[in-house]
């Protein structure tokens, strides 16, 4: 076939065909500095392992020192903190979340101590503390809104006097993050910064970090769906976002991450606020488990899915793989 001459006057393929190139008119990017790490904290005699996040570990207060060095070492500039909480602590009403001497309260100490200079986010929310299961105080079948707001805001002090850096309420309760944000003001705490979990989904896709922190089986109500978002939803995450920020919010994460893009970029232009997204453990191991079976290139496929959180308008992303993207972006 003969084309008329100069056709086509405009070949976008002119700026893919070298790397430089590509690298130059990017779009979007991934640095080092928009992966936060989560850990998962346990005591000695709980296992390391979890099988269903592999290459993902649980660690002792002892190792820290350990695992501080290597965070600093590769540059990245925060982490988020799970307990695995024993059976043995566990309460209907999620006692130990209010010990000041519990698990997250001493793994804050301890990488405070290591690199003051680190990001320490913590989770609010009593899951890994009760015996039920759920997020808050389960009463008469069901999830008592409002008497697990005070609950939430004890926790959310200890973990501030520990020394958290910013605290992340993920329980999903109406009011929380205004009760918190004075609460923590009452205590001299304005400084501390609230992430809330605003647009938090009830995912199929949260399944291995349930295991990972040793949740126990959900009880009295079968699943989290009254105070989790409806995966149909995106409008309605938009209004959650909104009352979060006039409680008090600095920064909002939306969870899970790839199958929730769209909210995302709702979310970044529409507040013009910092937007997190968590590729949470079901991602990561949906991604993992292909790889192993050498369906995809793991790599790739990982280093892919980050930038789709960047290029939907995420600021940072929570992610069990940075610590290898981390070294990776260190050897470009």
């Amino acid at each position: 076939m003969t084309f008329p001459g100069h056709f086509p006057t405009t070949r976008l393929r002119r700026l893919r065909q070298k790397q430089w190139i590509r690298d130059l008119v990017a779009e979007s990017s991934l640095t080092v500095h928009d992966l936060i790490l989560p850990i998962f904290l346990r005591t000695p005699e709980m296992s390391p392992e979890i099988p269903s996040l592999p290459d993902v570990k649980r660690f002792t207060l002892e190792e820290l020192p350990s695992l501080v060095e290597t965070i600093s070492h590769v540059g990245i500039p925060a982490v988020a903190l799970f307990p695995v909480v024993s059976s043995s602590l566990k309460t209907d009403r999620g006692c130990e979340a209010l010990n000041p001497d519990n698990l997250i309260c001493q793994a804050i100490q301890g990488f405070k101590k290591y690199n003051p200079a680190l990001g320490v986010i913590t989770d609010v929310a009593l899951d890994p503390y009760t015996t039920h299961g759920h997020d808050g105080l389960l009463n008469n079948q069901q999830i008592d809104n409002d008497a697990t707001l005070d609950v939430l805001c004890q926790q959310a002090l200890i973990q501030a006097q520990s020394g958290a850096d910013a605290i992340a309420p993920s329980d999903m309760m109406d009011g929380r993050v205004g009760a918190i944000r004075t609460f923590l003001d009452q205590k001299g705490f304005c400084q501390t910064l609230i992430l809330s979990y605003a647009a938090k989904y009830a995912s199929s896709f949260y399944g291995p970090f349930r295991q990972a922190i040793d949740a126990a089986p959900l009880q009295g109500i079968i699943d989290k769906k009254t105070y989790q978002m409806n995966p149909a939803n995106s409008r309605e995450a938009l209004r959650e976002v909104s009352q979060d920020l006039q409680e008090g919010a600095d920064m909002i994460i939306v969870k899970p991450g790839m199958p929730y893009l769209d909210v995302i970029h709702h979310v970044s232009h529409t507040f013009q606020i910092p937007t997190l997204a968590f590729q949470v453990s079901g991602e990561y191991a949906a991604l993992i488990a292909a790889g192993q079976k050498g369906w995809i290139n793991t790599d790739q496929a990982m280093t892919e899915s980050l930038l789709a959180f960047k290029r939907a308008g995420a600021c940072a992303i929570l992610t069990y793989w940075a610590l290898k993207m981390a070294k990776h972006l260190l050897c470009k």
